[in-house]
């Protein structure tokens, strides 16, 4: 089976598709448990300031996230993601793109010049690569909450097609959010590497 097209890293069309994306670099930083608790969006904020820095830039840049479960959990697919084991149970890695060829002592720069509320000396701050590889994706509009029926849709199209998730569940939000932001026009790229 051969992908479609090479897409572009933060597009995504309307209904599931197979595609290869580009690698791209990123300023990251681990976490665990639930999304949307203080500890979330505090490491949100961290890799926003820093990620403005190495990109020269007062934007806010797009925010991506990482999800997996510990080894020793449930395996599970893309469409039953969120629904087998115990969302605080989730690990994940929170990331914003930066210039490729950056190094991890421009990333230290980067933090100490930054000198973000957000940033905490537990934090351990790092380049992360994604690699181009194969996914299915679909941009889903509106609050998270409602992202299992976007996710079930894509499932049921890796399975037509005999594709299996294949590493962690990528999410790019395209649109900024706070905790208070309104979801209902919010635009999420749920991601998934497959084989």
């Amino acid at each position: 089976m051969t992908t479609t097209q090479l897409s572009e890293h933060l597009h995504a069309s309307d209904n599931p598709e197979y595609v290869r994306t580009p690698s791209v670099d990123y300023v990251a930083v681990l976490g665990d448990g639930a999304p949307g608790s203080d500890e979330f969006y505090r490491k949100k904020v961290l890799v926003s300031d820093i990620a403005r820095i190495l990109n020269g830039s007062d934007e806010t840049p797009v925010v991506e996230l990482q999800f997996w479960y510990p080894e020793d959990s449930t395996p599970v697919e893309i469409a039953d993601f969120y629904s087998v084991n115990p969302i605080p149970s989730l690990l994940y890695r929170v990331l914003a793109q930066i210039p490729e060829g950056k190094t991890e002592a421009d990333i230290a720069d980067a933090r100490t010049r930054a000198a973000s509320v957000a940033d905490n000396t537990s934090d351990d701050i790092s380049l992360f690569s994604v690699p181009s590889q194969e996914v299915v994706q679909v941009m889903h509009h509106g609050p998270f909450s409602e992202e299992f029926a976007t996710l079930k849709r894509l499932g049921d199209y890796a399975q037509e097609r005999g594709l299996h998730r294949a590493g962690p569940h990528h999410e790019i939000h395209t649109d900024g959010f706070t905790r208070t932001t309104s979801q209902a026009t919010l635009r999420t790229i749920l991601r998934d590497p497959v084989a």
